[in-house]
């Protein structure tokens, strides 16, 4: 991998992030948004097929008896407790499950600036511990909460204007293509006809879509101006709501430079459509032949006593400064990253 080297000394590295979080610190008390903390290990994980969660072994070590007293009951309980108990989890890839739950037990709008975990491959925009900044609004709609976040993007220093486009305009300006009614056929015939690689998919409609917008539509999105793409399949609905008289999911991406930033949603608010897709995600896992997740059961309970309407949205915070700060590679902009720590 090459040892990409950043203009930026150490002491300019850590003012830059530091200033960056002073600054949405100060946004959010302006607004009047709680920032909150959520613990980052859980022993439920997040179902969704595309990402792999780190799962961490607590498991407790067999207490040396000769350390115990045997004759105080609390310690021996304790010993034998002990003994072979096996506790996984989950490090988050989101505070959101927990976040969920304190909107759900009334903390009204809240954030948080965390490191997350995934498993996946070090790289120009990806390392496996990242840093985001969550939040989320209750009584906002999903297209409030875009002009909340380009206020944000405005008071960060980017100045320039926030445009938007529904993911099917997108794809019929630069592809021509009617891609929410569109079938595999459809797809995989764009796909040739741009000289892209379709071996592999078979009749998986997001795996096509996918792959169309990450290679032909992506690396053109928000190079003059930061772009939100909102109104995606229902089939990537995620956790967000859908909206039925267009068949829709109310979920949005924000670019810049051809990066995707920002992932946000008119958040899901009932608890048996969570089950619903907690479930459908680990069928979509066993079939993929991948490991099934812990639902996370304490969600579930406490989104039963209701979810208010709210929207929310995720922002990877090392990818937006190293935009903010004219550089090529997140590493640039880390004090250290995965393969130097």
């Amino acid at each position: 991998m090459p040892n990409y080297r950043s203009s930026l000394s150490c002491r300019d590295r850590l003012q830059r992030r530091a200033m960056m979080y002073s600054q949405i610190r100060e946004f959010f008390a302006r607004h009047d948004v709680l920032e909150v903390e959520t613990p980052v290990f859980s022993q439920a994980g997040n179902t969704d097929p595309a990402i792999s969660s780190v799962v961490a072994d607590f498991s407790s070590e067999p207490v040396a008896q000769s350390s115990v007293n045997l004759s105080d009951n609390s310690a021996e309980n304790l010993f034998n407790q002990s003994i072979n108990k096996s506790d996984k989890r989950y490090a988050h890839s989101s505070p959101e499950f927990a976040m969920k739950r304190l909107l759900a037990n009334g903390s009204g709008a809240i954030y948080q600036i965390c490191k997350v975990f995934r498993k996946e491959e070090c790289g120009r925009l990806h390392n496996p511990e990242f840093s985001m900044l969550e939040w989320y609004r209750p009584g906002l709609t999903y297209h409030q909460l875009m002009d909340e976040i380009a206020e944000l993007l405005i008071s960060l220093g980017l100045t320039a204007a926030v445009e938007r486009i529904s993911y099917a305009e997108l794809f019929q300006l630069h592809l021509k293509l009617d891609v929410l009614n569109a079938s595999v056929n459809d797809l995989k015939a764009c796909a040739i006809e741009n000289g892209l690689e379709v071996i592999g998919f078979d009749d998986d409609y997001d795996a096509w879509t996918s792959m169309l917008l990450a290679n032909l539509i992506e690396p053109k999105l928000g190079a003059d101006n930061p772009v939100f793409v909102f109104d995606y399949p229902v089939s990537q609905a995620a956790l967000a709501s859908v909206r039925e008289i267009d068949n829709v999911a109310e979920r949005f991406e924000l670019y810049i430079n051809g990066i995707e930033v920002a992932n946000g949603y008119q958040e899901l608010t009932d608890a048996n459509a969570y089950r619903e897709r907690f479930e459908q995600d680990n069928k979509k896992r066993i079939l993929s032949g991948l490991p099934e997740i812990n639902m996370d059961n304490r969600l579930l309970n406490d989104l039963s006593s209701g979810l208010p309407d709210s929207s929310g949205v995720a922002l990877g915070l090392d990818r937006l400064l190293m935009i903010l700060s004219g550089e090529k590679n997140i590493k640039e902009v880390m004090s250290f990253d995965f393969q130097n720590i």
